[in-house]
Formats: structure tokens, sequence, C-alpha cells
């Protein structure tokens, strides 16, 4: 029997899963890995994937708010407001080039030293530099060196992020019972919402106490600095956490791949499209709706920053029902399935949302953010258990980094790019549509091939 990865399923893999089908309740084949697991370690994994995706989402909208509404003014001065946005927005796109070679390095230790010692270094870069920026001076006091180590801050980060999500993704659902897969999974996806919440929050508090002119010249750093006391929270939860025993199962058979990228693409050409393509609403709809909205919105609809704030804040704090309850639905009907439902649903009510957006009222802001969120918010909670289920242990750890950091670096650029429609087009009340449009159809069609694989979730006999 075939497997959409262009190789043959072996038997003992079928003795697992004797249809051959994707069927989300199978047992691993984890050799070495028997009777009902401890709940316990899966348990501190979900935990500490779940801190560690927090502390990437605050910065990853931290600095989306940063761009928005201070890096221009503070690090890239210009007359021009639109020129200094742009500047800004580039450099949020520039930390996106470089995930691809933090998942290459990253995935490479994940996949040879384990998944544990690569996500201790990885929140540690991320921490550091993430407080880092709250300390930087700006433009008007160091000139030109402000944006330049701006710059190799941002880049460290991108390197960090390349290897912190597929990571966390493995630590929680390789300690997970088959049968729970889907919602542990989709549990660390709600450091998204929790990190957004976090910063919408501090936006809102540091709006309400200082005066705009403080905010914009210091008040902002206070958000960046509190990444140092999260760091620490979060390396007190990773100490504790135990090696997958996935990973211990391929160590002690000797099946560590060499070079696990080169494996990946060498082997599972079209399942590394697949993944990447499954990834872009998911990762791409929250850099549409969270930076450029925050950028659009204020520019031309005229809504206040803590306006758009607070709608953020609404759609995230739903988010963190939403996601568990699609996690456990991804148990029963597949992670695939969940994100070409979510795809679906996107694809329909994009642009009536952003028609209703160009109203300008508090009102639909808000349902703007909980009817754009929900749905792509689909896509995101299913998009762990997919990969996970996409790829064998040998290269998984590659795997998901490289096709999730490739989805995040073109997501990365959607805000540039999102401005220059924009611009072209006069603002047309559509221009962010099309985006989402686009983003939501290539994910439809990729979470298709995913929903129909024909490859048992987990495996130690093929990579």
């Amino acid at each position: 029997m075939t497997d959409i990865h262009g190789g043959k399923v072996p038997t003992a893999e079928l003795d697992q899963n004797p249809s051959g089908s994707l069927d989300p309740t199978a047992a691993p084949a984890v050799a070495g890995v028997s009777g009902s697991p401890d709940r316990r370690p899966a348990r501190r994994a979900v935990w500490a994937a779940f801190l560690g995706s927090s502390l990437e989402s605050f910065d990853f909208y931290l600095f989306a708010y940063f761009s928005a509404f201070f890096s221009a003014s503070v690090f890239f001065p210009n007359d021009d407001p639109v020129v200094g946005r742009l500047e800004a927005f580039a450099l949020f796109a520039l930390s996106y080039l470089v995930r691809p070679i933090g998942a290459i390095v990253f995935g490479w230790v994940g996949d040879r030293l384990g998944r544990r010692q690569t996500l201790l270094i990885t929140i540690t870069l991320m921490g550091v530099a993430t407080g880092a920026i709250g300390l930087l001076p700006g433009y008007d006091t160091i000139g030109v060196a402000a944006p330049v180590i701006l710059v190799v801050i941002r880049l460290l980060q991108g390197l960090s992020l390349g290897g912190e999500w597929g990571g966390g993704i493995l630590v929680a659902v390789e300690h997970a019972e088959p049968k729970r897969r889907g919602l542990y999974a989709a549990l660390p996806q709600l450091g998204s919402p929790v990190g957004t919440g976090i910063v919408a929050t501090l936006v809102i508090v540091l709006s309400a106490v200082m005066p705009p002119e403080d905010l914009a010249a210091w008040g902002w750093r206070i958000p960046f600095l509190l990444a140092f006391p999260l760091l620490l929270v979060s390396l007190w939860l990773r100490l504790r956490i135990d090696e997958t025993p996935l990973f211990k199962a391929l160590v002690a058979e000797d099946r560590l791949e060499r070079v696990p990228v080169l494996s990946a693409f060498a082997k599972h050409p079209l399942a590394m499209v697949v993944a990447i393509g499954a990834a872009l609403l998911g990762i791409g709809s929250y850099s549409l709706m969270n930076t450029y909205t925050l950028s659009y919105g204020v520019a031309v609809l005229g809504f206040k920053y803590e306006e758009l704030s607070l709608a953020t804040l609404i759609g995230s704090a739903l988010q963190l029902v939403t996601i568990p309850l699609f996690g456990v639905w991804a148990n029963r009907i597949g992670s695939a399935r969940v994100v070409l439902i979510g795809a679906i649903g996107t694809l329909i009510i994009t642009f009536p949302m952003y028609f209703l957006l160009q109203f300008a009222t508090f009102p639909i802001l808000v349902g703007t953010m909980i009817i754009g969120g929900i749905l792509p918010t689909l896509a995101w909670a299913g998009l762990g258990g997919l990969m996970a289920d996409v790829f064998g242990g040998p290269i998984r750890y590659s795997a998901l980094s490289i096709a999730y950091a490739v989805a995040a670096t073109i997501s990365g650029f959607i805000p540039l790019i999102t401005t220059g429609i924009g611009a072209a087009t006069g603002n047309a009340w559509w221009h962010p549509g099309i985006v989402l449009a686009a983003l939501s159809a290539l994910t439809l069609v990729s979470a298709i091939f995913a929903a129909r694989w024909r490859r048992p979730v987990d495996t130690l006999l093929e990579a």
C-alpha cells in the first residue's frame, strides 16, 4: 500500500492502523512505549509548550503593535508617515526571512539532540532579545546605531522563532495519548490569544494611565521589559519536563536522521508543500488582522488605537474558549478536517467582513475581530495536529519547523504587501480581502490533501 508521500506503508504500520486511513485515535507505533501513559508528563509538557507559545506570541504581537504605532518615530524618523510605517513593516517582515534558517538549525538540534534541550535554547534567545528591545536607545540618542541594533535583535528573534513553534507542538503531541492528540496539539496554540490579550491589555492600560507623548517616548518600553520575568517562568517549566517518549525510542533504536532537513525535502517534497500551504491561513490571518489592520484602522478608517486594542482583546478572549473546543473536535474528526472547515468559512466571509468594516463603527470593528478571528482560528487550532500527523518521528522537528517558518516568512510580508495594494487601489474597501481570500484558498487546497492522507499518525519505521 502506498501513501501520499510516494512510499510504501510498512506492514508494521498497518498492524497499528489496519485500514491505512488517517485515524486520529490510532495507537502510535512507538517501539518501547507500551501501556497506559502517565498523564502528568503530558500535562507538564502542554503547560511548558503553552507558556513558550505565549511568550512567542507576546513578542510577535508586541512588535506588531510597536511597528504600527511607535517604531517609525523612535527608530525610523521620517517626514512622511507612510514611509515611516513602510520602513517599520519592512523590519517586521525582515525577521521572518531568517526563520527558515532558525528552523533548519534548531530542527537539526531537535531531531538529533532532543526536543527538550532545543526548547530551552530557543526560549532563552527569544526572551532575552525581546527584553533587549525595551532597553534599546532610540534614533535621537544613538543615531543610526539604533535601527541597526534593532535589526540585529529582530534577526535573533527570527532565528529563535524558527525553532520554537515546532518543538512546542512536539513536546505536547509526543507526550499525549493518541486519542487526545488533536487537543494536545491545539492547546499550545492558546499562546497566540494569550500573548495577544496581554499586549492589548498593556496597551489599553498604558494608554489610560499616561499621556500619549509619554507613551510614545518611553512607555512603550514597559511591555518589552516584561519579557524577562516571563522568560524565567518559561525556563522553570521547561526544565521540569522530560524528553518525549518518541524521541527516546528513536535514540534507543538508532533511527535518528543524519541530516533531517534533507530527508524531509528529498523523501517527502509533496508533504512539505502541503504543510506550508496548510499553515498560511492560520499564521497569515493574524499578521493581516493584528498588524496591518491596526495601522490601516488608525490611518485610514479613523479608529483610535485604544479601540483597536480593545476589539483585539475581545477577539483574543473568545479564542481562549474556541481553541480548546476546536482541539476536542480535532480528536473526533481529525486535525486536517478542522483546518479545512476553517479555510472554507474564512473564504466565505472575507469580502462581506471588509465591506462592513468601512462603516468604521466600534460594534462593527468588534464583530470583525470576532468573526474574522473564529474561522481562521479553526485553521490555527488544527495546524499543529495536521503537521504532526503528516510527518514521521525522525524528521518531525525539522519538517514542522521548516514548513511553519516558510509560511511565517510569507506571512511576514503580508502587512507590507497589503499596504502596497492599498496604495495602488486608493485604499479600496476590498483590498485586504484579496490577501485573506488568497490565504484561505491556498490553505483550503492543502487541507484537502492532508485530510486524505493515507499514513498512520506516528511511526518510527519510516521518516
